[in-house]
């Protein structure tokens, strides 16, 4: 009688098995990424960063740093947290 000491049997059949459902997970995966890429453009489509139209106010306003205009860091961090934004 001969003792199997340490020797452990690879089935090719079983690897193969895997692989492909690790290729075809990794294709679906895949499909299902680029599908939901298309509905996020399909979606939305508006650019964010576009000039407002109609009555809407853009919230940055440029000025030179130490104006009158400028406002406080503080005013700022108020009206922040005032109107909840």
């Amino acid at each position: 009688m001969i003792e199997r000491m340490g020797m452990m049997v690879i089935s090719l059949r079983k690897w193969l098995r895997s692989g492909k459902y690790l290729i075809l997970f990794v294709m679906l995966a895949y499909t299902l990424y680029k599908a939901l890429g298309l509905l996020d453009d399909y979606v939305f489509r508006e650019d964010k960063y576009r000039v407002p139209e109609g009555s809407a106010v853009k919230v940055f306003r440029e000025g030179v740093p130490g104006s009158a205009e400028m406002e406080t860091m503080t005013e700022r961090l108020k009206l922040f947290f005032w109107y909840g934004e």
